[in-house]
């Protein structure tokens, strides 16, 4: 509600120079951190905070200290935390503390998750980006933009942010800049026009500078790549591409791929998180909310052994793409065989009104109310809901949150809230 008021009253050309100064304000303030730091960043619709922690991951593998900041999590040096700020990016003064905080902890390197939002309120401005990771763009954040374009711009102002920024010279070395990019994905093109020192990309599909071959979906993620091979317990053929993006970055920084390959990669928070204790079916988190992320998720879930789908579903409100909460219940009413609609993030939207949007697309997709469809306003009871209708060999979705620490509601309450945590807590009653 403050933050509408403040924007009526500022007026947006006012407020994009507010958002600016306090951005350079913060870096002053801070002693410009990132100029001290080798910065990778991470931008894209999917995938980005998986690949945020999979660079961190590989930099550690290598005795790298660093530091990360993601929708999920933060990390500098040895101490890590979950991000309970419900925002990707930080604000401009927040952020650079952080990155201050890496510095002083001896960092070398720092990963921001980098995202359309925080870059219209020019948060990125302050952080010199040395590396930018392209994941994929679909549409998202569309009502928040004004179209799809707009979302796009912003995405690629980051990597004209990272053209014009200064080179470094950290330890008597150039640091060179570098954009690595999805080769598969149709808007590497428009990346091209950046001037950078080198443009690497990678892929499944197309011939590109690394690309995975040989992959192997049915035991974890398993491919090769410039005759390295990659093994993993994850699941997803998504999974390769966010891999494929963190070992590529890591490998133009400097490294050997051959170092890389014998990394143990370990799971994101709320990220295909499955939650065990010991019960006969399976419970899955993950977040997924957006159609495109939620079909790849289906796509891997169909090749899982197992009886039923029972699919906890919600979208977000406060102008985050309404038009999107239909299609979300429809693709759960097509794959799921069990789909219970309840609250994610209403922000001042009416709850209800969010739930039967997201209903209406599952009944289109042919779910009965109160048969093969429910809707429970609270989220902790549909959790709680999904378990007990839950019989041997089923899976149990949980979607939408991921790791994330609060519902997000009207007025800016923020109230406290845990997927995980709640299942586990119903799991073992």
């Amino acid at each position: 509600m403050l933050k509408r008021l403040v924007k009526k009253i500022l007026g947006k050309k006012l407020l994009l120079t507010y958002h600016l100064s306090l951005a350079k304000l913060a870096a002053f303030y801070y002693g410009h951190p990132a100029d001290k730091l080798i910065v990778i960043g991470v931008t894209g619709t999917n995938g980005k905070t998986t690949a945020v922690n999979f660079v961190s991951q590989y930099l550690d593998h290598l005795g790298q200290k660093n530091g990360l900041a993601s929708t999920v999590n933060f990390k500098v040096a040895e101490q890590q935390w979950l991000n309970d700020k419900k925002m990707t990016m930080l604000g401009r003064f927040q952020t650079q503390q952080l990155l201050s905080k890496m510095v002083k902890a001896g960092c070398r390197y720092a990963v921001i998750e980098t995202s359309s939002q925080g870059v219209e309120q020019f948060r990125h401005i302050g952080i010199n980006y040395d590396l930018v990771i392209f994941t994929n763009l679909t549409p998202e954040h569309i009502e928040a933009h004004g179209s799809f374009e707009n979302y796009r711009s912003y995405k690629e102002k980051l990597f004209e942010h990272l053209s014009d920024s200064k080179q470094k010279v950290l330890d008597n070395k150039k640091i060179k800049k570098i954009i690595v990019t999805n080769n598969d994905d149709v808007e590497t093109e428009r990346l091209k026009k950046y001037k950078v020192d080198k443009f690497i990309t990678y892929s499944i599909d197309s011939n590109s500078d690394y690309q995975a071959k040989d992959i192997n979906l049915e035991d974890g993620v398993n491919f090769s790549v410039a005759n390295n091979k990659i093994a993993t317990n994850f699941i997803g053929r998504f999974n390769v591409y966010n891999i494929l993006a963190a070992l590529v970055a890591v490998k133009e920084l400097g490294f050997e791929l051959k170092d890389l390959a014998q990394t143990k990669l370990s799971g994101v928070p709320g990220r295909q998180e499955w939650i065990d204790e010991g019960q006969d079916f399976k419970v899955l988190v993950d977040y997924a909310p957006e159609p495109e992320g939620l079909t790849q998720l289906y796509q891997t879930l169909a090749k899982i052994n197992k009886n039923r789908l029972i699919h906890v579903i919600g979208s977000c409100g406060g102008g985050r793409d309404k038009a999107r909460q239909p299609i979300m219940g429809k693709l759960a009413g097509q794959n799921a065989d069990v789909v219970i609609v309840t609250n994610e993030d209403p922000y001042d939207d009416d709850i209800m009104d969010i739930i039967d949007n997201v209903a209406s697309g599952a009944i289109e997709a042919g779910k009965i109310e109160d048969q093969s469809l429910f809707k429970i306003e609270s989220r902790s009871q549909a959790i709680a809901r999904a378990i007990g209708l839950a019989q041997i060999n089923d899976i149990v979705l949980i979607t939408g949150k991921g790791a994330e620490q609060f519902i997000c509601g009207s007025n800016g309450q923020m109230i406290a809230h845990d997927d995980r945590q709640v299942a586990r807590e119903v799991l073992i009653k």
